[in-house]
């Protein structure tokens, strides 16, 4: 009986190490899109030859490549981590270099990151607040994407214009899978919606500034 207990116990052990051991599973945004924002929206970025600098900021809690669930139905309050999945770098890193690839597809403006030395037109920060799968419910949930946008004249540190963006949508599977493809989708519809806003912005900037 003793030998039968010493050798479940190893095998427990065992298994236990394995799942220790396991390989963690790493999430990007994937390829690149094509971009699906209205004609009018990209063409107003393509008129627009100034040199826009993004960045993006996130709190402390998102400020690392987690991938983060909350309990709605338990303790809405709290995060949870995934243990064996992670982002390829933090949400917020993600999502600037989304917006710089999609700003730079529509021609015109020129994106800089902040290392390149190099003297911009404007600056856009993106303040990341919510990055989250959510549980209504055990095996039910839904992803939650919220930012805040500014567009600063760097020159002057003049606040140009701002606005709040959030994205909800239906996660297709209840782990780490299907946050992370649930999270993208909505991060790639905000930031369609975003590109909208800015190419309005700086083109009513720009027509205000030549009058």
């Amino acid at each position: 009986m003793k030998k039968f207990l010493i050798i479940v116990a190893v095998f427990a052990a065992g298994c236990a190490a394995t799942r220790a051991h396991a390989p963690a599973s790493v999430y990007d945004f994937g390829l690149d899109r094509p971009p699906t924002r209205t004609a009018g929206a990209s063409s107003r970025l393509a008129e627009i030859s100034e040199k826009l600098l993004v960045t993006a900021t996130s709190p402390t809690w998102l400020d690392n490549p987690a991938i983060r669930y909350r309990l709605a139905y338990h303790n809405p309050g709290q995060t949870y981590i995934y243990a064996n999945s992670r982002w390829v770098s933090p949400p917020a890193a993600l999502l600037a270099q989304r917006v710089k690839k999609q700003i730079a597809s529509a021609g015109g403006s020129a994106v800089v990151s902040g290392g390149d030395g190099v003297r911009t037109d404007y600056a856009l920060r993106l303040d990341l607040e919510e990055f989250t799968q959510v549980f209504e419910m055990p095996g039910k949930s839904r992803v939650m994407v919220a930012l805040r946008a500014s567009l600063i004249e760097p020159g002057t540190r003049t606040l140009l214009a701002q606005r709040s963006f959030q994205m909800e949508q239906p996660a297709p599977e209840a782990n780490a899978a299907g946050a992370v493809t649930a999270l993208t989708e909505a991060s790639d519809a905000l930031i369609d919606n975003l590109i909208g806003w800015l190419g309005q912005e700086l083109s009513e900037t720009k027509g205000k500034a030549s009058r």
